[in-house]
């Protein structure tokens, strides 16, 4: 097959985010600019050459499309091997399975995660490394350097690849392999989870759970493991069909969102346990009877518990939580003798730790928690997690937090996000906020004293790499903290989230309600920031 020598130019807006790039879809579809991208893939990671490179999206719209090309490119690029999920499809936490199960040298995967799906929705691409995590800074800012000097891409002319029929396909020189990467992450799971306990679980009559799939990635994963290989009953899937636009529905898996899944939580009629997960399959939401785990404290109780768990029996290497989670982990490490670890937000700041040996859990407050099983937070991984402590702990899931605040302090937390916002006023606001850092130290706020303020940086403790300008963070003596950051997971205008943190380590004070703890924080956040006055906003968009 002739290999076709493309003329293009620069597009000025291919920096990735934390996550890869994200754009809308018209974006994506405009001529050159998924190829532009795809290239400086191929050209700054030149042992794709000769090498394997796995290849998969969340089925949102345009995947189908886009795995096409990708794969024509790669052919014209010299890659040797490409696997495919079936059907185009690979959840973020599959892929990284994939790629380190066959030693791969590294996986595109298209996704936008959380984000709305459709024609007029969200798309997106990341490159993951031979280590299944995703792309460090050093090469995303070589991907990012190229994008802006490229002049010409190449590709072939060919049959579209048939994306649905698991089996070997040529094209030119190039073998495409379409593998069944359920299975794969299967087994996986079964390596990690004690199975059999689980199975007596659902088939003891006395438990009852749903899992919302969000018509999203994870719906075929959770009906082969949860409904055939471990018993529950049909139905257990709920929204189980990944679809284009996500039912129509916003893929993220939280109180707002998945009100399905809470319904079913909530009541006198309320099933024991729910389950949700997102776009992509990375993130996942925990609920209880009547009850929510917070993102943070479902870490901290992992960390907590982990012994109980087949796969983690051995003990922790150690934990990691990025900067804005909650400190509950921390004060589960301090007790366990554990390292804890606060990186920024990314789950790429994850990768040396895992790969170094240094850690084993880790976690964000973003609804996403993982382990070194993958490189990358894996929704499922903590469903399952859940389950099998249900099984060994016999004990609710509201019974097994609540236990846990007890023996450890409770961290009541909240996020308040304001979407789209005005870019240029997001900065400003930040701005704002950093001239006022050098002052706090000592000063009190509405009867919290603060103990320190900065602009968090990071310095990777294994290759010494520096991370500045990671959020502003404001410590007060009594462990509450307050936390603002621009996002980079948006594809329009700016994201601010103001993050909020209290400890309470009275028994007696822990059941309070988590929106009357924090409101003497909100408002001191809400001041300082000048949120309403810079961003014209009186209320978040989101509460989480």
């Amino acid at each position: 097959m002739k290999i076709l020598t493309i003329s293009t130019r620069p597009f000025s807006d291919q920096r990735p985010g934390t996550s890869g790039l994200r754009k809308k879809v018209r974006i994506f579809r405009t001529p050159h600019y998924l190829e532009n991208f795809v290239q400086s893939i191929f050209d700054t990671r030149t042992d794709l050459s000769g090498g394997t490179l796995v290849l998969g999206g969340d089925g949102r719209y345009y995947n189908r499309q886009a795995i096409q090309t990708i794969i024509c490119m790669a052919a014209a690029n010299g890659v040797a091997r490409v696997i495919v999920g079936q059907s185009g499809l690979l959840s973020t936490p599959a892929a990284s399975c994939v790629i380190r199960k066959y030693h791969t040298n590294g996986g595109i995967i298209l996704s936008a995660s959380h984000n709305p799906g459709g024609p007029d929705g969200d798309f997106g691409i990341k490159f993951n490394t031979a280590n299944g995590g995703p792309a460090p800074e050093g090469v995303t800012g070589a991907i990012y350097a190229r994008t802006r000097e490229i002049s010409q891409y190449r590709t072939l002319a060919a049959d579209e690849i048939d994306l649905d029929t698991i089996g070997t396909q040529s094209l030119g020189e190039t073998r495409v392999e379409i593998i069944d990467a359920v299975a794969d992450y299967a087994a996986l799971m079964e390596e990690l989870f004690d199975f059999e306990r689980i199975r007596q679980l659902f088939g003891s009559g006395q438990f009852s759970m749903r899992f919302d799939a969000m018509h999203a990635i994870t719906g075929p994963y959770a009906k082969l493991i949860l409904e055939t290989m471990l018993g529950a009953e049909p139905g257990t899937v709920i929204n189980g069909d990944p679809s284009e636009d996500f039912g129509g529905g916003h893929p993220d898996p939280n109180l707002v969102h998945a009100h399905e899944l809470v319904a079913l939580a909530s009541g006198p009629d309320a099933v024991d346990f729910a389950a949700a997960s997102d776009g992509d399959g990375d993130r996942n939401m925990i609920l209880g009877r009547n009850f929510f785990v917070t993102p943070s404290d479902s870490l901290a109780v992992m960390a907590a518990n982990a012994r109980h768990i087949k796969g983690y029996a051995g003990g922790l290497s150690g934990v990691a939580r990025s900067m804005p989670t909650s400190q509950a982990v921390d004060r589960v490490a301090e007790a366990l003798g554990l390292d804890c670890y606060e990186t920024p937000t990314g789950w790429k700041f994850f990768g040396n730790l895992l790969d170094a040996g240094r850690i084993t859990l880790c976690g964000e407050e973003s609804f996403g928690s993982g382990s070194d099983h993958v490189r990358e937070k894996d929704g499922l991984w903590a469903v399952l997690f859940w389950l099998n402590l249900l099984a060994v702990r016999n004990r609710s899931v509201q019974e097994i937090v609540q236990e846990h605040w007890r023996k450890f302090g409770r961290n009541f937390y909240t996020r308040h996000d304001y979407e789209g916002i005005d870019a240029e006023a997001a900065s400003d606001l930040m701005a704002h906020l950093e001239t006022l850092l050098a002052d706090l130290p000592g000063t009190t706020l509405d009867g919290h004293t603060v103990g320190y303020a900065d602009n968090f940086a990071y310095t990777d403790p294994v290759d010494g790499s520096v991370s500045e300008n990671q959020g502003i963070r404001i410590g007060f003596t009594d462990g509450s903290r307050i936390v603002y950051r621009l996002s980079g997971t948006g594809t329009e205008g700016a994201t601010l989230r103001v993050y909020l943190e209290a400890c309470e380590t009275d028994p007696g004070k822990q059941d309070r309600e988590t929106a009357g703890v924090m409101q003497p924080l909100v408002g001191i956040a809400t001041r300082m920031a000048e949120i309403e006055s810079r961003t014209g906003r009186r209320e978040p968009t989101v509460i989480t």
